[in-house]
Parts: C-alpha cells; sequence; structure tokens
C-alpha cells in the first residue's frame, strides 16, 4: 500500500495543514526532502515530499509558478513550507499554481520541524516494508498450502488473490494448462503470443506493460528448457512483493510439474514392460501376446504411429524423459498421452501414439532432441493393431539406424509400396498354402521344419553358419532340410522353390505393417 500526501496529513505528532492542490493528495510520497535550491529537480528521482523555507523561490510570480510547475513535471509529491521571518505566507501564484496543476502545498505549523517530518515518512516506509513481509510470508505459507491441497489451480489461486491479479499456467508451447480466475481472456491472448512467438526468453522473467497493468511471465524449471510458463497480470509496477511472490509460485509450479512428470515416467515404465512383452515375441506369438496387452493395459484406438529414436551417442535409455515431457507438449491431450508407449529397447526408445494428419513424429522428433539436448535420429512406421507394433518397430528401427534426422517407413523404404500392392487376405492365403504342410508336420512330431528353413535361407543358405545359429550339427540340419524338402514338395536346390518358401516364410517382417484399408 503506498504512502500518500494524504496520510502525511493525518500523521499524529506532525502539525501540517494542506494549502492548495486538493486534487493531488493522492500523489505517492517516496521520500521527505529538504532543499533551497531555485532549481532543485536535477538532483530530485520523482515522489519526494520537498520542504522549504522559501530560500531558492524568486520574488518574482513568474518564476514562482514557474518552480511550482518543475516540481510537478518532475514527479514531486507536493511541497511544503515552514513559514517564518524569510516568508510570512506562501505566495498567491505558487497557490494558484498549484491548484491547477493538482499539486499539493502544504504548511508546516507550530513546532514540527523538517527532520520530523521526513523521520516519519521514513519510518512510515520501514513500518510498511516489515508489514509487507508479513504479508508476504503469509501469501507463501497459503501458497504452500494451496500446492499440496490443490496442485497447480491451487497456487495460481493463491497467487491471484494475494496479488490481486489474474494468473495463467502455460505448457512450453504456450497453449494454456489452467487460469485463476476464469475472467478476463484478453490478456491471456497476450501472454500466449509472447511464449508461443518467442518474446519470452528461455531462462528468465520478463514484464510487458500495459498501461495501468503488467503482465509478468516467469519460466518453470530449474534446469534444461522451460516445462512451462506462469503468467502473472496485475496492476503496475510490480511491487518487490508481488515479485517475490511470483517467484515462489513459478518454484512451486515447478516442482508440481517436476512431480507430475515422475509420476508419469512410472506410470509409464510400467506400460513399456507390458509392451515389451509383444515385442519380444515370436511372430506366431504376437496375437495372442496382443490381445493380452489390449486387455490389461488400456490404450488408444489404433491404427498407430510407431517411432524409434536413436541417441547419436548411443544413449537410449536416457531419452525417456525427453520423451515424457514431449509426448505432453505435442498431443496437448493428457489423457491421450496417458494412453501411449514409452519403451526404451537396445536399438532405440519406442514410442507408440495415435495416427494422425499431419504426422506427430516429425514434431516429436523436433521436441525429444531440444529436450534432451543432444543429436538424434527417428524412424517411424504405421501399425493398424497392437499385433503389428513389433514389425512396426523393426522398420522403424532400420530408419532410425541410418542415422539422418527423422524419416517414415512409407516415404523411404521401397517394401512399402510392395505392401501396398498386395492384398493381406491374398498374401496370408499364400504363406498358408506354402506353409501348411510344414506346419501340420511340426504339430504332430514335435519338430522345428518352419525355424529351421527359416533360419536356413536367412542365413544365405550357408550350411556351417545356419547350424551355429540353431545350435545343432551341420548334419543334424541336413537330416531337417531333406525331411522339410520332402514334406513340402519343395526343393531348395529350385531358386523358385525357394523364393516361395522365403517369401511365405519372411514377408510378414519384410513388408512394413499399416496397410490402408
Amino acid at each position: 500500500m503506498p504512502l500518500t500526501v494524504a496520510d502525511v496529513l493525518a500523521m499524529p505528532n506532525l502539525e501540517l495543514r494542506l494549502l492548495a492542490g486538493r486534487d493531488g493528495l493522492t500523489n505517492q510520497v517516496r521520500w521527505a526532502h529538504v532543499t533551497e535550491l531555485a532549481d532543485p529537480v536535477p538532483w530530485l528521482r520523482g515522489g519526494e515530499l520537498v520542504m522549504t523555507v522559501g530560500l531558492g523561490l524568486s520574488a518574482d510570480p513568474g518564476e514562482q509558478v514557474a518552480y511550482v510547475g518543475r516540481l510537478a513535471q518532475a514527479g514531486c509529491a507536493g511541497l511544503a513550507f515552514a513559514l517564518d521571518e524569510r516568508l510570512s505566507a506562501v505566495p498567491p501564484a505558487v497557490l494558484e499554481e498549484a491548484d491547477r496543476r493538482a499539486f499539493p502545498v502544504l504548511e508546516v505549523t507550530g513546532t514540527t520541524p523538517f527532520i520530523a517530518v521526513a523521520e516519519a515518512v521514513a519510518q512510515w516506509h520501514a513500518d510498511e516494508r516489515i508489514r509487507g513481509e508479513r504479508r508476504t510470508v503469509a501469501a507463501q505459507e497459503a501458497m504452500a498450502r494451496a500446492a499440496v491441497r490443490g496442485g497447480a489451480p491451487g497456487i495460481l489461486g493463491a497467487l491471484a488473490a494475494h496479488t490481486g491479479g489474474e494468473t495463467l499456467l502455460l505448457d512450453p508451447r504456450g497453449r494454456m494448462r489452467a487460469a485463476r480466475p476464469d475472467l478476463d481472456r484478453d490478456w491471456h491472448a497476450t501472454a500466449i503470443a509472447a511464449v508461443a512467438g518467442g518474446t519470452a526468453d528461455r531462462r528468465r522473467a520478463i514484464a510487458i506493460d500495459q498501461g495501468e497493468w503488467v503482465l509478468s511471465l516467469q519460466s518453470l524449471g530449474f534446469s534444461g528448457p522451460p516445462r512451462g510458463w506462469l503468467a502473472l497480470w496485475c496492476r503496475g509496477p510490480l511491487e518487490w512483493h508481488v515479485r517475490m511472490l511470483a517467484n515462489q509460485a513459478a518454484c512451486l509450479l515447478a516442482i508440481e510439474l517436476i512431480g507430475a512428470h515422475r509420476t508419469r515416467a512410472r506410470a509409464h515404465a510400467q506400460r513399456a514392460a507390458l509392451l515389451a512383452s509383444v515385442l519380444d515375441a515370436d511372430p506366431a506369438s504376437r496375437a495372442s501376446a496382443a490381445e493380452r496387452l489390449a486387455a490389461v493395459c488400456p490404450v488408444v484406438a489404433p491404427p498407430y504411429e510407431v517411432m524409434v529414436v536413436r541417441a547419436r551417442d548411443g544413449a537410449h535409455a536416457a531419452l525417456a524423459d525427453a520423451a515424457l515431457d514431449a509426448l505432453a507438449d505435442v498431443l496437448g491431450d493428457p489423457a491421450t498421452e496417458e494412453l501411449t508407449f514409452v519403451c526404451p529397447r537396445p536399438d532405440g526408445l519406442v514410442l507408440v501414439v495415435p495416427e494422425s494428419s499431419p504426422r506427430h513424429g516429425p514434431a516429436l522428433y523436433d521436441r525429444i532432441a531440444a529436450v534432451a539436448g543432444r543429436e538424434v535420429a527417428a524412424g517411424a512406421c504405421r501399425a493398424s493393431g497392437l499385433a503389428e507394433i513389433a514389425t512396426a518397430v523393426t522398420h522403424a528401427a532400420a530408419i532410425a539406424a541410418r542415422g539422418r534426422g527423422y524419416g517414415h517407413v512409407d516415404d523411404l523404404e521401397p517394401w512399402a509400396l510392395l505392401r501396398d500392392a498386395l492384398d493381406p487376405a491374398g498374401a496370408s492365403r499364400f504363406a498358408e498354402a506354402v506353409l501348411q504342410p510344414l506346419r501340420e508336420h511340426d504339430a504332430q512330431h514335435g519338430t522345428a521344419l518352419v525355424s529351421t528353413v527359416h533360419t536356413f535361407l536367412d542365413c544365405g543358405q550357408n550350411l556351417e553358419r545356419a547350424a551355429r545359429r540353431l545350435r545343432i550339427h551341420r548334419n543334424t540340419l541336413r537330416g531337417r532340410l531333406r525331411t522339410a524338402e520332402r514334406v513340402s514338395g519343395r526343393s531348395l536346390d529350385d531358386p523358385r522353390h525357394r523364393l516361395e518358401l522365403w517369401l511365405a516364410l519372411s514377408l510378414g517382417e519384410l513388408v512394413p505393417p499399416g496397410r490402408q484399408g
């Protein structure tokens, strides 16, 4: 609360009387200062109650008018005269100019010395400082209680109540997350534009004057890019206690956001463990693993955009925290973000997000790189269901391993062209026709002809290498392959037969998933 000329007039033990300038009684008094200079303005800063016995006051009425005008234009609060033999009455020209300018002129009467007025003003400011500190401490305690009871909205409400203003919480990209009270949207647009347009600096607070009001913007977080922004709209200028309360609110909000981040991280770690069961399942059991995942873990509706993000320095696990912040920023919907997957894997960080147009991938890639503060590469692939996620990860990881920014399988892999040319039902019938004899033999006799042929072809028909991978003797492998040729009716020496077997065995993994329609 500022000290006004009216407050000084009402102070006990001071004998002061108003002579002119009644309309200026609300002028704020910052200091009481004695000067006898004819022009003290170069030594004043504004807000002073100037006290004089009139030694510097000219006898010329025009100069007297100019004297009052200079003090008023310099922002002084008022002028006080002590009348004695030198000046028995305040000149009429001074009083008339004071009334015209709404500039209070006082008389220091009785036994009140100038020093008593100066001390009274100084003591009031000292006491006000103590009162302000007490109010600030009470407000800080209220904000701390609000943080425990109401989280971020409670903090915003307490700050608004104790500053007489309005508050707003923005995410790192300038989108509104909460406001207290929810009244005036005009200034909200100014705050959002300042953050989204880059006016607000990453690691500092700024104040934007808006006439009688001030918009204060402060970044949230203790290191790295901001986790959000606190906007405070209140009457200016910003007092010290308002800045202090805004700083504490920013700290409490940062702690709240960090706590929410850690809670989300724990929830996503549990979801990642469930997704890993699908990614680690063999191709034959992925469908059943996906069904189990859907039964115990809520997910967004397919189709999905599956991303694999790799750090150039190999620290893929360190990207998880950055990815959580990036998901919250890019998706902009906490409910949707909670249903996504963030799963660290040896070949990169896997993200499964809802497919959108345009794709989320490029924005996620940019935001993860910015938050993590390191060079990353990312690949993406479409999956039309949970059972296709493992295959999509394989293709996305191959794109990310190239180490050239962000790329999507549909834009880069020739196999995507083959996928779009194939009829899924027809491809399934082809694979069934080629592999059915081998699968039935394996089921009846407990053999592993399908996996044996698959490994042999994947190893480029190299007998020694395939035997090592299968961990069997090469003669055992020869025997299995002869049985496979007899059961399937296809010779592994015939290029056409090898192609049929290889396509039937590999089409599901070589061709990217997510075919439209």
